[in-house]
């Protein structure tokens, strides 16, 4: 998507920032207005959102509507609701795995081939793999995740990083170097194993 933005609006910098705003936060562009599903959104405050004056958001839009690819696209924007910020407060745990951009798909696979064969209970899917961001998937499971499956996605085909968001404050101060997490569960079994050994 990045790429059609960068395509269109390479002479208009100040209308690609804007372009760029409406696409990362599912904004519409219709009848000259511009919603989040069917709430017009008020220009000033969104040029005030965006950092730009009101005459750029209307340019935008004369631009994106006369230019029928654009036009097409952007009317059909919509936000997607999700759990992954809110899911720590509802006691979930998140998991936001990096992947190379040529293994995301067989990835994507394994990991949920991993979270079935244990059992997890998945409350929500979403991944992403645009060409210029990092290739993530984001898995909000109701529960905590088996310490052997870490392990396991650590050897998943293109793997890079995983960031583990936990609603347990309490292990926040275990931090593992193996990769991004809130609470290590190798560093809290070799914690475990070290108070049980006589």
């Amino acid at each position: 998507m990045m790429l059609i933005l960068e395509a269109y609006f390479k002479n208009y910098p100040a209308r690609k920032k804007v372009a760029e705003f409406l696409f990362e936060n599912g904004l519409s562009v219709r009848d000259g207005r511009i919603y989040l599903k069917n709430v017009e959104i008020p220009i000033s405050e969104l040029a005030r959102a965006i950092g730009v004056n009101r005459k750029i958001i209307y340019h935008t839009i004369e631009y994106i509507e006369k230019t029928y690819p654009l036009r097409l696209i952007f009317q059909r924007f919509s936000p997607l609701p999700g759990l992954i910020h809110v899911a720590p407060l509802m006691g979930w745990e998140v998991l936001e795995i990096e992947v190379e951009k040529g293994s995301y798909e067989s990835a994507f696979g394994d990991v949920m081939t991993l979270i079935a064969k244990n059992g997890v209970p998945i409350m929500e899917i979403f991944g992403r793999n645009l060409r210029e961001e990092p290739s993530k998937i984001f898995i909000v499971i109701d529960g905590t995740l088996p310490v052997e499956t870490f392990a396991k996605i650590k050897e998943i085909r293109g793997f890079q990083k995983l960031i583990l968001h936990t609603p347990e404050k309490e292990k926040e101060k275990l931090v593992c170097n193996y990769c991004e997490v809130k609470y290590c569960p190798k560093r809290i079994l070799l914690d475990r194993a070290a108070t049980q050994s006589p």
